[in-house]
């Protein structure tokens, strides 16, 4: 699969997962089926089989009614595999609250990325999402460390997520005013108190690590002064974290939340190629683009965008991962106006009924609807431009989402721009 058909799938997989966890039912309507690969159909069959009669004791005459009409319906899905996909398969049945006292039938039928490792059935108001979830998480994760004499704060760089997990305040003194004989005294008491703070260090380090080895990239570690290659060339970590010590190690100047968060920073030039610095560097690209006095080589609102696009000059096209919009062809029964929207859901049914924009009359019906991510993805197919979607968890995509509407474009070449010039903020 190329770069493009990787980002779309992992979209379409979160905007299944997105529109799933929305759903809500009036009871414990819901039904939830992990089927993990290996496991037998006929096991699976015999479980639902007795929960439907289990299900025959629930009080509530409408719940009852909901829930046998979901293990039932989900009992029809399962006997339709000989066995489970190569990766498991999870099943999500139900009756979804649509207001008024009303509800409607739902089921989805989701093939996982990664192969399931649990077999599990649940019956709630909502749907378990859990293990799904875990798979749309950045499989990158770094340990962090940032210390000095006085403090150390410890925590997860994961995906582009800076997470601070541990700090410890130490108490060696950082002076003392006393001298002759006694100033070596005290030397090494200072001295035995701090090999005993980087031992506590070592230790919570070792605790928080250790069991997530296999999935760490690696360890960074920094802080002001040498206190650093101090406790690196010491050893205070145990031999198989001190061989993911990412070197050299590198110099930062707070040892607390911020410090971890200047860490990250500092590891640009290392960690050349992790996603959280590359966004970095295209957002503030576009940024640079905008900002330029003369006509920059960037495009922002749909308008702009979509018109780079069928002039071929998108060299990047950026898209928000949270964008989660639909785009609608709607046609007026009256006059045969024909217009285009790019909406959510719930805005495309409103559009249905109110009066025609051109003639005031109607009626008004939807003829196309189309995931606009997917359309984007197949104009920049056509034109040769390369798709990056952008995370929502960093500071950057959030501008992206927020300040751009979710998608602007890096352009080969200069276009007059439709929409009007904003001032963004860094």
């Amino acid at each position: 699969m190329s770069s493009a058909d990787v980002q779309l799938a992992r979209y379409s997989f979160k905007r299944k997962l997105d529109e799933i966890g929305a759903v809500r039912g009036r009871a414990t309507e819901l039904v939830t089926l992990y089927v993990s690969p290996g496991k037998q159909i006929s096991e699976v069959m015999g479980y639902l089989r007795n929960e439907y009669a289990q299900s025959s004791n629930i009080k509530s005459r409408t719940t009852r009614k909901n829930v046998m009409w979901a293990i039932e319906s989900l009992m029809g899905r399962v006997r339709q595999f000989k066995e489970p996909p190569s990766n498991g398969v999870a099943f999500f049945v139900g009756s979804k609250a649509v207001g008024a006292d009303k509800s409607e039938t739902v089921t989805f039928i989701v093939e996982p990325p990664e192969p399931l490792n649990t077999y599990l059935y649940r019956c709630d108001s909502s749907f378990f999402l859990d293990p799904l979830l875990a798979m749309v998480h950045e499989p990158d994760q770094w340990g962090l460390i940032v210390m000095d004499r006085a403090e150390v704060t410890l925590g997860f760089l994961r995906g582009k997520r800076v997470e601070p997990m541990r700090n410890r305040q130490s108490q060696v003194p950082s002076k003392h005013g006393r001298g002759g004989q006694s100033a070596h005294r005290f030397e090494r008491m200072i001295e035995h108190a701090a090999h005993e703070f980087f031992v506590k260090c070592g230790e919570m380090a070792n605790e928080m690590f250790l069991p997530k080895k296999e999935l760490l990239k690696g360890i960074l570690l920094g802080g002001p002064g040498a206190t650093k290659e101090y406790f690196f060339k010491e050893n205070y970590l145990h031999y198989e974290l001190q061989q993911k010590v990412v070197q050299p190690l590198f110099d930062v100047g707070y040892t607390d939340e911020y410090g971890l968060r200047e860490l990250v920073e500092r590891a640009t030039q290392t960690l050349h190629g992790l996603e959280l610095t590359e966004e970095k560097k295209i957002i503030q690209r576009l940024l640079n683009e905008i900002r330029r006095a003369d006509q920059g080589l960037a495009a922002y609102g749909e308008a702009d965008v979509q018109r780079a696009l069928d002039s071929g000059a998108v060299e990047t096209l950026l898209v928000s991962e949270g964008l989660r919009r639909k785009r609608a062809t709607f046609s007026c029964g009256a006059c045969g106006h024909s217009f285009d929207r790019t909406l959510s859901d719930e805005e495309i049914e409103h559009v249905v009924d109110q009066p025609c924009p051109s003639c005031g009359g109607g009626p008004v019906t939807r003829k196309t609807v189309e995931d606009y991510v997917e359309g984007m993805f197949q104009r920049s197919a056509k034109s040769g431009a390369t798709v990056r979607m952008i995370s929502t968890e960093s500071e950057e995509g959030e501008m992206l989402a927020k300040a751009f509407g979710g998608v602007a474009a890096l352009l080969r070449y200069p276009l007059p721009r439709l929409t009007p010039l904003r001032q963004p903020t860094a």
